[in-house]
């Protein structure tokens, strides 16, 4: 017992002593010994200490020869805090500051990466996913062949990904509410509206893994469509709904799918044939 209460008092005398410490720096006038050792918390990983002296010094040193470092290094241990929003913006403030800083090549990549490694699920709002992906293609753009460029592209493809898998459940919500009408405006149709969606995701994100479930989707509401159409438009759509089962068969010959999609032309040529 003895033992852990001696323990305990000095871990709370260092941790005070060092408190004491930080608070006496914090207050000193000698922007150079404040820096130095931000600097040197910061190599400690003590993030959040350095932090608070960095924001107070990169305006205290801009213009001056410490700058940029400060700035950059500001940045990163907002990052290693994992406060992505706060860390991308200090990352982009540096390289339009400094498009030709010591450490610009590392900024811009990093916006990109605090960008990334905030993005959310894909059933979530993908505003960050968006700029993500514009900050990735500026670094590209900037820095061509920098020493991130794989790693750049290989984070646009899985964000690109993110927005097909986000466009993939809108077309499957779509599908799945069939013939509710509740949240359907001005004549509109979820059977129509999922097919929709899904073309648009093909056409935008032609070499994505996902077409085929898209192409099922399509397959899937034409014939649903078909089905519960009026009279007047059955026709059409059942000719529409065929030619769309053979279009996936030729596509997808292996498909699992491919039953299916057979199973709705027999059911449609009922009608075409008559």
């Amino acid at each position: 017992m003895k033992r852990l209460l001696l323990f305990a008092f000095v871990a709370v005398s260092l941790l005070s002593g060092c408190m004491n410490e930080y608070n006496k720096v914090y207050k000193l006038s000698d922007q150079s010994y404040r820096y130095e050792y931000a600097k040197e918390l910061y190599a400690r990983g003590k993030y959040q200490s350095a932090v608070t002296l960095l924001q107070d010094l990169v305006v205290v040193l801009k213009g001056g020869e410490h700058a940029q470092e400060c700035m950059y290094m500001l940045g990163m241990a907002e990052y290693n805090l994992k406060d992505y929003e706060t860390a991308a913006t200090y990352f982009r403030k540096y390289y339009t500051s400094y498009p030709r800083g010591t450490y610009a090549e590392e900024a811009a990549f990093y916006a990109g990466e605090s960008r990334y490694q905030g993005t959310p699920e894909p059933r979530l709002d993908q505003t960050l996913t968006v700029q993500a992906i514009a900050a990735f293609q500026e670094y590209l753009d900037l820095f061509p062949d920098g020493a991130h460029r794989s790693m750049a592209q290989e984070r646009l493809i899985a964000l690109q990904e993110k927005l097909v898998k986000k466009e993939l459940l809108n077309a499957e919500l779509y599908y799945n509410l069939g013939t509710y009408f509740g949240n359907c405006t001005s004549g509109g149709n979820n059977y129509d509206a999922c097919i929709v969606t899904a073309q648009n995701a093909i056409k935008d994100y032609p070499y994505s893994d996902l077409r085929e479930q898209f192409s099922v989707l399509i397959m899937k509401s034409k014939f649903k469509l078909a089905e519960s159409s009026v009279e007047a438009k059955r026709l059409d759509r059942y000719r529409d709904a065929e030619d769309e089962c053979y279009g996936f068969i030729n596509q997808y010959p292996d498909s699992e799918e491919r039953k299916t999609a057979e199973k709705y032309i027999e059911v449609c040529k009922k009608y075409t044939k008559e």
